[in-house]
């Protein structure tokens, strides 16, 4: 009886201190997210060019070819100059396309069309073949002190790296505006960036 008491004890624990670092990373994006908007307004496209600049000498410092992207939200640093450049130059191209809780990764192809969550998808959505990819870019809302992705909270990019993440190369994370924390509100799921992209910095981890 004791053996078990004490089990039931700490499955308790570990279930308060999830439960309190759900709540941390609630308020964690919440914060994020007022400042990313504010981010948004003004200056934001000197802010994006940097970013977008930093991005491309990275891309062909790595020789990268197989390349995810995304389409941005307003709150994200616009990456169609970026797309434009790297198209010309026919790397390949690579965007999610929803599917139930996740998405699957297809060619980025025109036309788009908009979609769940305002987000822009080809609807041309037949799966590429190849697997490897050589660098993923996604949009963070906030970061914390384990290098780890605080997205918007659905967990779609946190289900397509449980299976991809294998296949990616490398992985880089961008935003118009650092929120950073210094405490862990992540968990082990959460998406882990080897490099970080900001109108201040590339630092990588």
């Amino acid at each position: 009886m004791l053996f078990r008491d004490k089990d039931y004890t700490q499955r308790a624990l570990k279930r308060m201190e999830v439960m309190q670092r759900e709540m941390k990373k609630k308020h964690f994006r919440t914060h994020c997210l007022k400042r990313l908007k504010k981010a948004s307004g003004r200056g934001s496209y000197k802010k994006d060019k940097v970013v977008v600049q930093r991005l491309y000498r990275l891309i062909v410092q790595s020789q990268a070819q197989r390349i995810m992207l995304y389409l941005p939200l307003k709150t994200e640093v616009d990456l169609y100059p970026l797309i434009r450049q790297l198209r010309k130059e026919k790397r390949e191209l690579y965007v999610p396309f929803m599917e139930g809780k996740s998405f699957r990764v297809v060619k980025y192809r025109y036309p788009l069309e908009k979609k769940r969550f305002g987000i822009k998808e080809p609807k041309d959505s037949r799966q590429y073949r190849n697997k490897k990819l050589d660098i993923a870019i996604i949009p963070i809302v906030g970061l914390d002190i384990t290098y780890r992705r605080v997205g918007f909270g659905k967990g779609m990019y946190d289900r397509f790296f449980e299976k991809e993440i294998k296949n990616i190369n490398k992985t880089v994370f961008v935003a118009r505006e650092l929120c950073y924390s210094r405490e862990i509100v992540t968990n082990n799921h959460d998406v882990k960036a080897d490099i970080l992209v900001t109108p201040q910095n590339i630092i990588h981890f």
